[in-house]
């Protein structure tokens, strides 16, 4: 293949170099809660790059139609949002080629100091979508593992071609079964969306609970994991039969919650 000039913006390049280093990563002192006590929390509002420092980052232009860096175009708080967007669309996946695709840094929390969080976990994070999904198209906005792997075994938070958010490979990989799921409240894109998710990895009493703007939207069992939360990624992933649209992410907070 011939050589073709690397442009990196500076941004995205500290991104990648900041994967190379081993670091304590933001782990927040304890915090109080309604129930107890938050024993630990991670947060990000992506103000740098150093949150994700010495956890896997996706390289920009992995394919050559979707990328990601931080931003200043538009942001919830501070000075950065982090932005991932797509500019054409890619080959169908196969079973060997996963072609979807992909812009984030992973929070890999097991890497930590103290670990991977124990389950159950409140997250909560904002979210600004510009993006057309056409039947049988849909939207991540988060995937959450409990696995130290690079094949992961996630649960994820995912927006539907009608617009609807719901849970997804629950209570196991492939299936999409909830216990409950609004079907009336529609998704609002162009504008920053709380989601809230509340999450237990246990293969006999885990369960999965997502709330948007403070309403429950989603809920399911959870049959895998031992208790562990491990790694999530936030940002962009999409279906490669997208062919443009944009995602914004700000204000991440990952809580560690005591038990009742």
């Amino acid at each position: 293949m011939p050589n073709r000039k690397c442009n990196i913006p500076k941004m995205l390049f500290r991104m990648i170099m900041a994967a190379t280093y081993v670091v304590l990563g933001s782990v927040l002192p304890t915090l109080a809660n309604e129930s107890g006590m938050y024993l630990r929390t991670y947060q990000t509002s992506f103000e740098s790059v150093d949150d994700f420092a010495g956890f896997y980052i996706v390289p920009q232009d992995a394919r050559p139609t979707a990328s990601h860096d931080l931003t200043t175009e538009i942001v919830r708080s501070g000075r950065f949002s982090h932005k991932g967007w797509v500019t054409g669309p890619n080959w169908p996946s196969s079973r060997f080629v996963n072609n979807n695709h992909r812009g984030y840094p992973t929070i890999q929390l097991y890497k930590l100091e103290g670990g991977a969080f124990r389950t159950p976990v409140k997250i909560e994070f904002w979210v600004w979508l510009d993006m057309d999904l056409k039947p049988g198209e849909w939207f991540s906005f988060a995937t959450l593992d409990h696995t130290m792997r690079d094949i992961w075994d996630p649960v994820l938070i995912n927006l539907s071609d009608e617009g609807i958010v719901h849970l997804m490979h629950v209570p196991t990989n492939g299936r999409g079964i909830t216990t409950y799921q609004n079907e009336t409240l529609k998704f609002p894109f162009r504008q920053w969306v709380k989601l809230t998710a509340e999450l237990h990895f246990d293969r006999d009493n885990g369960y999965a609970k997502v709330w948007q703007d403070d309403v429950l939207v989603s809920e399911a069992e959870v049959r895998r994991g031992n208790g562990l939360f491990t790694q999530a990624h936030f940002g962009l992933y999409a279906p490669p039969s997208i062919a443009s649209g944009v995602i914004y992410n700000d204000d991440l907070v990952i809580r560690e919650m005591a038990p009742n």
